[in-house]
């Protein structure tokens, strides 16, 4: 099953997070598919906290790629509101 999830980067006690589509057979900082955007949970003053590619993602899930349960929390909370 394909799986968007978190991987880590950043160094020790400093997280970094990508936002990838990847097998979810595959280890968390593994081989992936595609790179959708970013999480940086430690963003301060002019830093950007997330970034992520909205198509792309409605176009995996679209294709049944199961969210984790961290970006779905993510994508909820950072949305952009529709008119």
């Amino acid at each position: 099953m394909v799986t968007i999830r978190l991987s880590r980067t950043g160094a020790k006690k400093k997280p970094f997070y990508h936002i990838v589509v990847t097998d979810s057979r595959n280890k968390r900082d593994g081989r992936l598919i595609e790179r959708l955007g970013f999480y940086n949970p430690l963003a301060t003053g002019q830093d950007v906290p997330i970034k992520f590619d909205l198509d792309r993602i409605n176009y995996w899930i679209s294709k049944g790629a199961q969210t984790s349960e961290k970006v779905a929390k993510l994508l909820k909370d950072n949305r952009p509101e529709t008119a």
